[in-house]
Formats: structure tokens, C-alpha cells, sequence
């Protein structure tokens, strides 16, 4: 309700339930809630819940409570997509629809090389691989704002980049959606198997359960939830790593908690950023500062405060 009420045309809780009731004697309220409030509103809900999740995901498979969603190079790599979209002057969803696949395509030829290598160390191999394959795909990017014109594409890119949902519409949420819901099904279903990784691979193992394709699971289906995510509001840094920790705080380390709770936390605090970022300041404050902003010192004291260690 409050991320529906504030903005530079302010609404009343009056005017918001006698527009959802099919009250149309107000237009420009109308027009406001349904085409620019309330989709924005979701589409904050949905990229904080996704990035929450499959934070939480990646934390459990890794066993790191320091991994986030972009451990693997997929945020540099949709931004790539993203960013060679502006700079080709693609339509908006067309530019959305790149970012998701090169996203994607920057996790599998991760787990591509990881394949190939067959290091002794699987997981750390991985992270390797990610981490190179990230650096490239941010070397790119410096590439495309090199060549971007300095006047329109440059500005364009850098506020991408810093994450916004100031543009979102109701067919963006649409188009990104399946594949948020086909990433975060298979988390919610198998959440008891998954937190069963943090135990180790022979613990798994030994009761049954097949660890290194579970994990190839959770990390496609976590990757496909924040590419979708990073197609859709650009790269936001920070829920990811630090909204499993404030679950975490409530829940334990148990899985099957940790994910809803998660979810819940990271869609409501991204609200609480978005509503933020387009009322504190006469111009709208890029997402992704405001996350540094806020969960850096969250973050901080979440860690100095270690109400629950990872191992308990």
C-alpha cells in the first residue's frame, strides 16, 4: 500500500481502494496506479524475492554465506547483453530479451569450462571460471561504452547499469515472469534435498541423494531467476548476499525456511528501496546505489552482531 501511495503524484489509501473497487470518477489516479504504481510495485517485489532466492540458493550449494547470485558471472554477463542492445538502438523488450540470454550463456559456458577442466576441486574450478568469465563480460561492457555515443547511448547505459525500474510495464512483467516461476518451482519443491548440500557431498550422498546434479539444478534454476531479474531492472547489487543473512537471522540455516523467508524479506525490502529511490530526491536515485547504500551497513552489522553462526 505504501509503495502504491508515494511518488511525485501522491495518492491517497481512499483513492487507491476505490480504484481497486472499479471507481473510475478519478482518471488521472486511474491512469497512475494500474499503468505506472502498481506494475512497478510488482515488478520490485518480483526482482527482490528473485535475487533474495536465488541468493539463498547459491549460499546453500556453495556452503559460502559470502556468495551472491552474481558469483558466476551472470549479472556481468545480462549486462553485456544489455548494454550491446543500447548501443544497437534495439527496442526495449528486445534489449531485455538479449540481456536474459547472455546472461544464460555466460553460466553455461562456465559450467562448460568447469566440465572441461575436471579439477579436483569442482566447486572452486566454478567459481574460478565464473569469476574470469564475469571479468570478461565486464571488459566488454567498458568496451560498448567506449563506442556508445557520449550524448544518448552513454547515459542510457550508465543508468542501466546502476538498476531502475523507472520505465517497467505491465508486458515486461509478463515476459519475465515464467521465467522466474520455472527457476524458483524447482527450489520451493526440492528445498528439503537442497538444504541437505550444506552438510557436504558425502553426507548427501549418503542419504540418497545425487549431490553434484542436484547442485547442477539449483545453480540453472538460480541463474535463470537472475538473469530474468537483471533483464528486467538491471544489475542490483547487495539483496542477493545480504537478505539470506537477515532470514538467516529468523529462520536458522534450514533451507526449507531460509528460501520463503528470503522470499518474503527481499520483496518487501526492495519495495521499500524502490518507493525510496523515486521520493527522496527530486530525480530518481539509481537502485543499485541505494542497495550499496543501505546493505553495506546491514550487512556490516548483521556480521558483527552474529546472532547465528552458518554451521549451526
Amino acid at each position: 500500500m505504501i509503495g502504491a501511495m508515494i511518488g511525485p503524484y501522491a495518492l491517497t489509501p481512499s483513492q487507491i481502494v476505490a480504484v481497486l473497487g472499479g471507481d473510475r470518477s478519478d482518471p488521472q489516479a486511474v491512469t497512475v496506479l494500474w499503468n505506472i504504481r502498481l506494475p512497478r510495485v510488482l515488478a520490485a517485489a518480483v526482482v527482490g524475492a528473485a535475487l533474495a532466492a536465488a541468493g539463498a540458493a547459491y549460499q546453500t550449494v556453495f556452503r559460502n554465506p559470502l556468495v551472491s547470485p552474481d558469483i558466476l558471472g551472470v549479472s556481468a554477463g545480462a549486462g553485456f547483453g544489455a548494454v550491446l542492445g543500447i548501443l544497437l538502438g534495439l527496442p526495449v523488450m528486445a534489449i531485455q530479451i538479449l540481456g536474459f540470454v547472455t546472461g544464460l550463456t555466460t553460466v553455461a559456458i562456465v559450467l562448460g569450462l568447469t566440465l572441461a577442466l575436471r579439477g579436483t576441486g569442482q566447486v572452486l574450478v566454478m567459481v574460478l571460471c565464473g569469476i574470469a568469465i564475469g571479468a570478461l563480460a565486464g571488459a566488454g561492457i567498458s568496451l560498448v561504452k567506449l563506442l556508445a555515443d557520449p550524448d544518448q547511448q552513454l547515459p542510457a547505459i550508465t543508468f542501466w547499469l546502476m538498476g531502475s525500474l523507472a520505465g517497467i510495464k505491465r508486458p515486461d512483467i509478463g515476459a519475465a515472469l515464467p521465467a522466474l516461476l520455472i527457476g524458483l518451482a524447482p527450489l520451493i519443491a526440492l528445498r528439503w534435498r537442497i538444504g541437505l548440500l550444506a552438510m557436504g557431498d558425502d553426507e548427501a550422498r549418503a542419504m540418497g541423494i545425487d549431490a553434484t546434479r542436484l547442485r547442477l539444478l539449483v545453480i540453472a534454476c538460480a541463474t535463470l531467476m537472475t538473469a530474468a531479474a537483471v533483464s528486467m531492472a538491471g544489475v542490483i547489487g547487495w539483496i542477493g548476499l545480504m537478505v539470506p543473512h537477515m532470514a538467516r537471522l529468523l529462520t536458522g540455516p534450514r533451507f526449507d525456511r531460509l528460501l520463503p523467508a528470503s522470499i518474503l524479506i527481499g520483496a518487501g525490502f526492495m519495495v521499500l528501496v524502490d518507493t525510496s529511490a523515486r521520493s527522496i530526491a527530486t530525480i530518481e536515485v539509481p537502485l543499485g546505489i541505494l542497495t550499496a547504500v543501505l546493505g553495506a551497513p546491514i550487512f556490516v552489522f548483521l556480521l558483527a552482531r552474529g546472532a547465528k553462526s552458518w554451521s549451526e
